[in-house]
């Protein structure tokens, strides 16, 4: 039942809440540490009551979970496979007892994030080693590379790309907002968040077919106006599109894997109304979500990190991440005294 070294799968991911009472604990728990008041997380919990308090996120890993172990025993992986969040049930700590109380020792694990920042990468890090360090003979449990600029991530994205705007009846010369999470602009000039999403846009944009400009566009920022996040907010340029007499537009979720809250929400929600009310065309693209490039995909990076293919393919100019980041990747941002 090995995948060479390893004897188990964990997919680790953000979590969501599953009802409306979950809303309020699973923000604070987001949030802590970080000094948010109620208030301001009332104002997103309101958000997630135009969806029954529920977020889709854990139906989508389930998803991608069950897609996930379809395609391994498809190639004669028959691995026993866990589900574990950061922010909410099965909380990671708890999937990592469960992992080590059923006896496996050597676990490769999938982050459902695909760019590198602290919040998407070594954040995660952290929370397997605090996880691990809870417990006595815990297991030992490794990452696959980042993968943003593997062929199969971008080709999927690329291929919904393509779909959508052919669906729509749009020209190749529409205009591509490709859209990501903000992140503080202190915690990105750590990282190479940015320049992995501007790069990124132009691979996609070109394996999509598409001739017309394109743009890298942020959303879903939070914390204190004080505070510079990274721009141009999605919102705000649709609103500046529309005043230089752009009528149409593709969204394209680029920063993330899944359909969950922040894109139902900030894109489908927030963005359409803005563009329908400015007299704009929005048509979003679908996320990569449990597509079965895609699935094929993650599956090929466990094969490659267990040593069962030498293959390390990536697109663009920067190659493949490394295996291990290094020490100082990504570093935690530096919070000022509350």
């Amino acid at each position: 039942m090995a995948l060479g070294n390893f004897d188990s799968l964990l997919l680790l991911s953000f979590g969501g809440p599953e009802a409306s009472e979950e809303v309020m604990p699973f923000l604070r728990n987001v949030t802590r540490g970080r000094g948010v008041p109620d208030e301001r997380l009332a104002v997103v919990a309101e958000q997630y009551e135009l969806f029954g308090g529920k977020s889709p996120i854990n139906e989508l890993n389930l998803e991608l979970l069950s897609a996930l172990k379809e395609e391994l025993v498809s190639r004669g992986h028959d691995l026993p496979a866990y589900w574990g969040n950061r922010n909410w049930r099965p909380f990671l700590s708890d999937t990592v007892e469960e992992i080590r109380n059923d006896g496996h020792k050597s676990v490769i694990c999938l982050v459902t994030s695909a760019f590198s920042s602290y919040s998407g990468c070594r954040q995660y890090h952290e929370d397997l080693e605090l996880a691990c360090s809870a417990l006595e003979n815990a297991p030992e449990i490794r990452r696959v590379r980042v993968f943003w600029n593997h062929p199969d991530f971008l080709g999927t994205a690329a291929d919904l790309l393509a779909q959508s705007r052919n669906k729509a009846g749009l020209p190749k010369s529409t205009l591509v907002l490709h859209s990501a999470h903000s992140l503080p602009v202190a915690m990105a000039q750590e990282s190479d968040y940015e320049a992995q999403l501007v790069e990124a846009a132009e691979l996609v944009n070109t394996a999509a077919g598409m001739d017309g400009p394109y743009e890298v566009v942020f959303q879903s920022r939070s914390g204190p106006p004080s505070v510079p996040w990274l721009v141009p907010d999605i919102s705000a340029r649709i609103i500046e599109l529309a005043d230089q007499g752009v009528s149409e537009v593709i969204v394209n979720p680029l920063g993330f894997v899944a359909d969950h809250m922040e894109v139902l929400f900030d894109l489908d929600t927030q963005a359409a109304q803005i563009a329908h009310d400015s007299g704009m065309t929005m048509v979003r693209t679908p996320t990569v979500g449990s597509h079965p490039r895609f699935v094929s995909m993650l599956v090929d990076l466990l094969e490659e990190a267990a040593g069962l293919r030498s293959d390390r393919p990536s697109m663009g100019n920067s190659g493949p991440r490394p295996d291990i980041c290094a020490v100082n990747c990504c570093p935690p941002p530096k919070r000022r005294p509350g």
